[in-house]
């Protein structure tokens, strides 16, 4: 269709005509058809995921979403903010955003428990219960996340008794092969409930989740430098006392950065320049410079860290535990019995060390609380869990290789959302719910609809 003034005036009059009538004008249907459909690629939030599917769409309602589940090319997933790093969204079928299914649905007072759609991200949903002077008891250190994928890989922060994310869902909504649209909680589909909140998308799409809340609160967060053997020593004691405890080991460095959060009643304080980012390319820079000297890096960095000062802030929770990480990378999470942890960290930080892996970013140390959902990485077991980190332009895979047989050695689990080569023969052992899991998901999906070639590997299902 050739563009002209003529042709312009007629497009912005038929426009004119749909936003008023809702009717597609005769025009604009003939340019639809002449065009041919376009195909976008897509790539997660590190780019180290990718695909080209065959329609890319974004229902704006439960209805819309039931048409797609039930006529479109699978396989079919679904994609909320692209922040996990295995292949859990890549597909050649039909793409799925929840986009547009996001935004609080309601809201109980007495009970303190809010709706939200499922496309909502973390940092929209924690804003808009503080607006209801409502809080969630904790919350992961990125935001920037779909409560729906955040819950369906077990997304946490830290807290030997605070859960991961999925263990604050009191009730949700999944739309399966079917179409139907199943209402889950403890007392409705109380079997699907136990699956469903750490599902991968494997047994359908979520569409809203009730997450039970508390009152609006503050946190201390202190922030301080310690040796990396002062911190492992201490660890126990520290995460015993204080809500949240957390860790960075700064490689080639021998020391770590604390970090503790504690309820208070205090003012909140200015809230400070957020430097994480700087710090981080501050780090690529000396293994740039002085990665051939592993003793000259080491002696560098400390110099560098004995001279911060521990640092305070005061603010409302939501604020004080997630921040800004706009550095890309992919990242590799294992969780691991809570004992393990400090053993295992040694065994990661010499290997990283003796070996001389090319590596700056800091590594994560965390402890979550168990719980009783099938397919949760802290199933039953009190849990601290590691991460770490690539730059996501270099290649991940000779470190990743290096550290991944240290935490399969401590009976670890992975992060759903983070990379692993783990396969269904090795995640059977490790969850004692896989069965039940896989029976459920093939009585819900029992053509694969939902099922990409990464989730056929992990639940060892013939392509």
């Amino acid at each position: 269709m050739k563009i002209s003034r003529r042709n312009m005036l007629q497009f912005a009059a038929s426009a004119s005509a749909l936003a008023v009538t809702g009717q597609i004008p005769p025009l604009l249907t003939r340019a639809f058809a002449e065009e041919p459909r376009r195909v976008i690629p897509w790539k997660n939030w590190s780019g180290g995921q990718s695909c080209t599917p065959a329609i890319r769409t974004a229902p704006a309602s439960e209805a819309e979403l039931a048409e797609i589940v039930t006529g479109s090319a699978t396989p079919i997933r679904a994609v909320g903010a692209g922040h996990s790093f295995s292949p859990l969204v890549p597909t050649e079928g039909t793409l799925v955003s929840l986009d547009r299914l996001s935004g609080i649905v309601s809201h109980d007072a007495a009970t303190r428990r809010a709706t939200f759609k499922a496309g909502t991200r973390l940092g929209a949903m924690a804003s808009a219960l503080a607006e209801r002077d409502l809080a969630l008891d904790n919350m992961p250190d990125i935001n920037k996340q779909t409560i729906a994928g955040a819950i369906s890989t077990a997304t946490h922060g830290t807290g030997v008794d605070l859960g991961s994310l999925s263990t604050f869902v009191t009730g949700l909504k999944l739309m399966t092969a079917s179409g139907e649209l199943l209402e889950c909680s403890e007392t409705t589909n109380a079997g699907v409930f136990d699956a469903a909140r750490v599902s991968l998308g494997a047994l359908g799409i979520v569409t809203e989740t009730t997450m039970q809340a508390r009152p609006l609160y503050k946190l201390k967060r202190r922030t301080w430098i310690a040796s990396i053997e002062e911190m492992l020593e201490q660890a126990p004691e520290l995460w015993a006392k204080h809500r949240n405890f957390e860790f960075y080991y700064v490689p080639y460095s021998g020391m770590a950065i604390g970090i503790t959060n504690d309820e208070t009643d205090e003012a909140e304080t200015p809230e400070p320049v957020n430097e994480d980012d700087e710090g981080v390319m501050q780090l690529k820079q000396l293994q740039d410079w002085l990665g051939w000297s592993p003793s000259t890096r080491r002696w560098v960095i400390q110099k560098i860290m004995a001279g911060m000062e521990p640092e305070e802030r005061v603010d409302y929770s939501h604020k004080t535990l997630s921040a800004e990480r706009n550095v890309r990378f992919n990242e590799m999470e294992y969780h691991l019995p809570r004992e393990a942890g400090p053993k295992a960290l040694r065994e990661i930080i010499a290997a990283i060390e003796t070996g001389n892996i090319e590596v700056f970013f800091p590594i994560e140390f965390r402890t979550t609380a168990p719980d009783d959902i099938w397919l949760s990485p802290f199933y039953r077991r009190e849990s601290c869990s590691i991460a770490v980190h690539r730059f996501h332009e270099a290649d991940y895979e000779p470190y990743f290789s290096a550290i991944e047989p240290i935490f399969r050695k401590h009976d670890g689990r992975p992060h759903w959302g983070k990379l692993n080569t783990l396969t269904a023969k090795d995640f059977a052992p490790l969850y004692p719910k896989w069965q039940d899991f896989l029976e459920l998901r093939k009585e819900l999906d029992p053509e694969g609809k939902f099922l990409n070639p990464y989730l056929k590997s992990v639940f060892g299902i013939d392509a």
